[in-house]
């Protein structure tokens, strides 16, 4: 599962980074410690340009009777998303890129005892995750709400011996074709799914702090002394 992660840029680095032609965003803040039920900065293709614009993380389907589901769908597994009605049409037509700089996992040492590690790219730049959004429409007083979930793959070496899963991060020169609106070859699609390298990536430990919601500052990402255990 991936629970956490951040999204520390400035919002004219995004610009720059993902072609957005918007010179404004007050919806975005740098964030140390994401997690599900927010609402996040994502990417998505509207056929002729890139536009960044706020999804909530949590999918609820477009079809869900209400926004019970949310919290059960902050993640969706690459090798079975054509197999799950809540995401199968999805892959053909909402597909989005959230932006982020680094996630979290924690470290089991066995028993209660684990440390948050945080995982990001060697060159500390931002990456691209992929994912899928939706919007559904509250039946009871028709306000619109937009969701999105995290795919997840299995796990590269960096992060195997923390968790058994971890975050789909697109190469760069893929992010195109993941957000192009008339591709609907599933399989090329599908083939971008794939663990990140891990000679591309680093990871460090971080305080504890992480684990509470209500924590979202730079201390979050502050590296700090492994157990020894």
């Amino acid at each position: 599962m991936c629970g956490r992660y951040t999204v520390t840029m400035t919002y004219e680095e995004l610009v720059v980074r993902y072609f957005i032609e918007e010179t404004n965003s007050p919806f975005y803040q740098p964030r140390y410690n994401v997690a599900p039920m927010q609402v996040v900065p994502a990417i998505i293709n509207d056929g002729s340009r890139n536009r960044l614009g706020p999804l909530r993380w949590g999918l609820v389907p477009n079809w869900a009777k209400d926004q019970s589901m949310a919290g059960r769908m902050i993640n969706a597994k690459s090798e079975t998303l054509l197999e799950k009605p809540s995401f199968r049409n999805l892959v053909y037509r909402k597909r989005c890129i959230i932006p982020a700089d680094s996630f979290y996992e924690w470290k089991s040492f066995g028993g209660k005892t684990k440390q948050p590690m945080r995982f990001l790219m060697e060159d500390e730049r931002i990456f691209s995750m992929a994912g899928l959004y939706d919007s559904w429409v509250n039946p009871d007083d028709g306000e619109k709400v937009s969701t999105f979930t995290i795919i997840t793959t299995t796990p590269n070496d960096l992060v195997s011996d923390v968790h058994d899963r971890m975050p789909v991060i697109l190469k760069q020169e893929d992010e195109a074709v993941w957000l192009d609106r008339q591709n609907t070859d599933a399989g090329l699609l599908l083939s971008l799914l794939k663990p990140y390298p891990e000679q591309e990536m680093k990871r460090y430990p971080v305080s504890n702090i992480v684990g509470q919601v209500k924590n979202d500052t730079a201390d979050c990402i502050a590296k700090v002394e492994p157990l020894q255990v």
